[in-house]
């Protein structure tokens, strides 16, 4: 499948009407969300390397063509306009692991408007996705407040990919670890796993399980111990391990029931038998939720590992995101439709202390007190910069949650920070908003 014809429909039908009508000024589109989902006080920007690097090498070649025309049903030769289309525009984008909220673009495009229509769908399928399990997971390095966190994702992710983005954003964000091996050697991240129940199951017992195992890896092992009776289990795990003499490094994983107790009980079971230095690490339908329960409650374990909930972003799986139009040939436009109502103009994010953000225009100067977010990422279809590292984006993501209002990284019902709007794009978007309904009649 080509990245090309990876789009909706009408993105096609409306470039190709461009072309054909000689409409090629430059137009700038804002992507933004509209509103963060239920259970957010805060989104982390994600998506942008993998965004840079879909118009670096966006090119409509003839193959395209061919499938455009087939799926319209329509001549070649119709669609030929659109044939070595590339995008050579500028991209403006906020730093990948910085915090943004509700109204505030992630990513503002201007290019001449075919181009900058051709690849809204790829961009908003990139960016949306990966904000939103980049927040989830976020979250979760909140509720575990310090203890260490491992992505067990790519199982239940929704294709090899998206686990590589969830191993990735997972890190990102402050994650100890992945049981990806692919993103893992991809991505410089520790990898991490312990063994699946089914490895107990082909033994005669779980000690002849456990042996076979630390036979095999000598280092620092991990046993399941919630096959069959987990008390029995951390029994069994506690006289392998001293019988060969391991401890330090290793640990025992509860996968199922009542974790804050199965914790409590292993953890008097292992100091009984002398083995303070094993770590007990939970898993099984973890996210946030889950973390902040057991955290609350002081259970005692040492590692969190989380896979489905937090690499489908469970609770919040999609963004009600918007790729919109802001601005053609010099001229502010917006939307007017009920409740989709568009602010005019490219914009810039100005940040004071504390996330007091003010949505402004990019051409203005920032409010005392205040740094810009958004920085040119792209000019002429080039990179203006190196590709950014997960270090520098960890980072950018640390500073950013540590200055966030204590009400908006509650686990419970945050409370996210409501931007304002400068004075500036205030009036432009009243005089647009006249301007529109004087020619159209619509106002009141």
């Amino acid at each position: 499948m080509s990245e090309v014809t990876a789009t909706d429909l009408y993105e096609v039908t409306m470039a190709l009407s461009y072309l054909r009508e000689g409409m090629q000024a430059p137009a700038t589109f804002s992507l933004f969300v509209r509103d963060l989902p239920p259970g957010r006080g805060f989104l982390v920007a994600a998506g942008l390397a993998p965004a840079l690097d879909y118009l670096s090498r966006f090119r409509v070649g003839g193959t395209d063509v061919e499938e455009f025309a087939e799926a319209l049903r329509r001549p070649v030769e119709d669609l030929e306009p659109l044939d070595g289309l590339s995008f050579d525009g500028q991209v403006r984008a906020v730093p990948e692991g910085r915090l943004v909220l509700a109204g505030e673009p992630l990513l503002e495009v201007t290019a001449p408007l075919p181009q900058a229509q051709l690849v809204e769908t790829y961009l908003l399928s990139l960016l949306c996705h990966q904000t939103a399990v980049a927040s989830k997971a976020a979250r979760c390095v909140l509720a575990a407040a310090g203890r260490p966190l491992v992505d067990f994702s790519l199982r239940r992710t929704h294709g090899p990919e998206a686990g590589m983005q969830a191993a990735r954003l997972s890190s990102l964000v402050g994650f100890a670890g992945t049981s990806n091996v692919a993103a893992a050697t991809r991505y410089g991240i520790p990898a991490a796993g312990t063994m699946a129940h089914a490895y107990i199951e082909t033994f005669a017992s779980e000690e002849q399980a456990f042996r076979a195992f630390a036979r095999t890896h000598p280092g620092p092992v991990t046993f399941l111990v919630d096959t069959f009776d987990t008390d029995r289990g951390v029994a069994t795990a506690a006289r392998v391990l001293k019988d060969l003499g391991l401890g330090p490094g290793c640990g025992i994983r509860l996968d199922s029931g009542d974790l804050g107790a199965l914790a409590r009980r292993a953890r008097t079971a292992l100091d009984e038998a002398g083995l303070r230095d094993v770590q007990i690490i939970a898993s099984g339908g973890l996210d946030e939720y889950g973390i902040d329960r057991l955290v609350r409650k002081r259970a005692p374990i040492d590692v969190f590992a989380v896979g489905t909930k937090v690499g489908t972003a469970a609770d919040a799986p999609y963004l009600d995101a918007a790729y919109k139009l802001v601005e053609y040939d010099g001229r502010p436009v917006m939307k007017l439709s009920s409740a989709k109502v568009t602010a005019p103009g490219p914009k810039q994010v100005f940040r004071g202390p504390g996330l007091r953000d003010v949505i402004g225009l990019a051409n203005e100067e920032p409010p005392e007190g205040t740094v810009p977010l958004l920085g040119t990422v792209m000019r002429g279809g080039l990179r203006t910069e190196p590709s950014d590292t997960l270090a520098a984006a960890r980072t950018r993501f640390e500073a950013d949650l540590a200055a966030m209002p204590d009400e908006a990284r509650r686990i419970d019902r945050p409370t996210a920070p409501t931007p304002v709007v400068s004075t500036r794009l205030t009036v432009l978007t009243t005089a647009v908003r006249h301007r529109i309904e004087a020619r159209t009649g619509t106002g009141q």
